[in-house]
């Protein structure tokens, strides 16, 4: 999709509802609700964070999505593929800061330089104990990303339209800190695979982009 195309998309998303977790649970591990449940106590002592879904139009101004591929460490979302973004801090106004100072620091867009169009649905991830709050972006710059190098692996910039493809839809199995070698559903975008929480906010995201057009 041309970006000026997607200018006009995000004037409409504006005024909608959010699918909320009807979107998300479309793309939920199967063994998430008995992790849920076991996590009742925690979740209410769970850390917050704030992350971001931006979109930008590349050189060819043409939209897309920018992703991250995290380090590999010693960690619960090692080697995976998530959005800028990261733990809120007492010296942020609030969690939309949050979002906005974690991608300057991860990819190297300028907060200023972003828009934010609306918040999305919040979501907890159990294995870390984090409630994350995603929020839909827009800069109408070309970024000139710069990744941080001890958090950042890579960059994965997803075209529009591969993004709401139905053939970007799958299924994986994986290694998690609950079972190992289980099918998950998952996005497969530019040859990565996307599970868990991030394909779960990705499920809304998506759904809420369809509703515009």
């Amino acid at each position: 999709m041309e970006f000026d195309a997607f200018t006009k998309l995000v004037s409409k998303i504006k005024n909608l509802p959010l699918p909320g977790e009807a979107s998300q649970i479309k793309m939920s591990p199967p063994f998430r609700l008995e992790f849920m449940k076991q996590q009742e106590q925690a979740i209410r002592h769970s850390k917050n964070a704030g992350v971001m879904a931006l979109f930008y139009p590349d050189e060819k101004l043409y939209t897309k999505l920018v992703l991250i591929l995290r380090k590999t460490y010693k960690g619960v979302h090692s080697a995976q593929v998530g959005f800028p973004g990261g733990r809120y801090e007492q010296k942020d106004q609030n969690l939309e800061e949050t979002a906005l100072r974690e991608t300057h620091e991860e990819i190297g867009v300028p907060m200023t330089d972003i828009d934010i169009v609306k918040p999305l649905t919040r979501l907890y991830i159990p294995p870390s104990n984090f409630t994350v709050y995603p929020f839909l972006g827009v800069t109408n710059k070309t970024p000139s990303f710069i990744k941080q190098e001890d958090e950042v692996e890579d960059l994965i910039e997803v075209p529009f339209g591969h993004f709401v493809d139905e053939g970007s839809l799958t299924s994986a199995f994986v290694n998690t800190s609950y079972k190992k070698n289980v099918e998950v559903p998952a996005f497969k975008l530019n040859n990565h695979i996307v599970w868990g929480a991030t394909a779960m906010m990705l499920s809304e995201l998506k759904d809420l982009l369809k509703q515009a057009t």
